[in-house]
């Protein structure tokens, strides 16, 4: 019987069409080598062939303002700084002739002093550089923002030793408490309390009656008050009583009793206003009334705050730019000029009406009965 033969069955693949390269090893054959290094080429061709890289924008990120302890200044703001008083004692000071700057009297104001060189002499004693300090503060109420008072009231900067010359990081009124920075690095101090950097300060309050979904939609959209239009940054209730609420709220810029304008705009009472935080620095269990000083570790959390939150204020608002950037020139107007207004279209403009138009013409009206014009032909 003569053998069947499946070369062209269409069940099986023609052995005779084989493609070129792919032969199968014989059975107990060696598989042909490859070498590494085309291995690792092919397999990490694949790899970039099967997930590409994409490369991410880049953030736009802020130069960090530079110190200015040790750079050229005025001589009665480095003076001020190594706590001889206020800029104008230290004006004082310098216009009766007992400052020395390189072996000269300093006469005059505005005198401009490298602290890195210059030798300054107050009363023949040496200028020592304060070094750099910072309190965190539990202020009790009744206790004054400020340096100085006429009236002899209690300070907060008498809460902590007089060894160095501080002040204290923006302000809380009279009657409200928490969590106060004293600080003698004035280029800090600027930061944390300018608006432009926009770190946020976090307050506990209790106000009277209930806070409704409406009053909490208002704080947070802004409303108008004397100084301009005021906002918060964020709000939430944390317990609510019968006659009283407790909220939290986040500031970015702090306008003078600015909660309390607000809630009392509002129509709630501010019964106990306390501040918890100051971007990362938080109150913590420190008692009323006490001090404590800040770790390097909190200082330098305290810079990294500022700069990462002036940058989000830079991406909110785009009109705000990095300093030296120059702004794009107005393009004046190549049409005509605009008329001015006359009393007729302000008073339109005020009561929305059409200013009165009054039409003149040279034509003679047409009479329907007929009769002479006068003046016609």
């Amino acid at each position: 019987m003569p053998r069947r033969s499946y070369k062209n069955s269409p069940g099986k693949k023609a052995s005779g069409t084989k493609r070129a390269g792919t032969a199968k090893p014989k059975r107990g054959g060696r598989k042909p080598k490859t070498s590494r290094a085309g291995s690792l080429a092919s397999s990490q061709s694949s790899a970039a062939k099967k997930s590409p890289t994409k490369k991410r924008p880049k953030r736009s990120t802020i130069p960090a303002v530079a110190s200015t302890r040790d750079q050229p200044q005025r001589l009665q703001r480095l003076l001020a700084a190594a706590g001889f008083g206020s800029r104008r004692q230290c004006e004082t000071l310098i216009e009766e002739g007992r400052v020395e700057v390189d072996g000269e009297i300093a006469a005059e104001l505005g005198t401009i002093v490298d602290p890195k060189t210059s030798k300054v002499f107050v009363d023949g004693v040496p200028l020592r550089q304060q070094r750099l300090v910072y309190y965190a503060v539990n202020k009790p109420t009744g206790f004054l923002s400020t340096n100085a008072d006429p009236r002899g009231r209690q300070r907060v900067i008498d809460l902590v030793p007089n060894s160095e010359r501080v002040f204290p990081v923006g302000r809380l009124d009279q009657s409200s408490q928490g969590l106060m920075l004293l600080t003698n690095d004035g280029d800090l101090a600027q930061q944390l309390s300018h608006p432009k950097y926009g770190v946020r300060k976090v307050y506990r309050v209790t106000v009277a009656g209930k806070i409704d979904g409406e009053t909490m939609r208002n704080m947070r959209k802004g409303i108008y008050i004397s100084d301009g239009f005021v906002r918060v940054e964020g709000a939430k209730i944390v317990k609510s009583r019968a006659r009283a609420t407790e909220m939290e709220i986040t500031l970015r810029e702090g306008k003078n009793r600015e909660i309390r304008r607000i809630l009392a705009r509002l129509g709630h009472k501010v019964q106990v206003l306390r501040r918890i935080a100051i971007g990362p620095l938080r109150i913590g269990d420190l008692p009323v009334g006490a001090h404590r000083l800040l770790s390097r570790d909190e200082v330098a959390r305290l810079k990294k705050a500022v700069e990462h939150s002036r940058n989000e204020v830079a991406e909110e608002d785009p009109r705000r730019r990095s300093p030296g950037a120059k702004r794009p020139a107005k393009k004046k107007s190549a049409g005509k000029r605009r008329r001015a207004e006359s009393r007729n279209d302000v008073t339109a403009r005020r009561t929305r009406r059409k200013p009165p138009t009054t039409k003149f013409s040279f034509k003679p009206k047409k009479s329907d009965e007929g009769g002479s014009i006068i003046g016609g032909d």
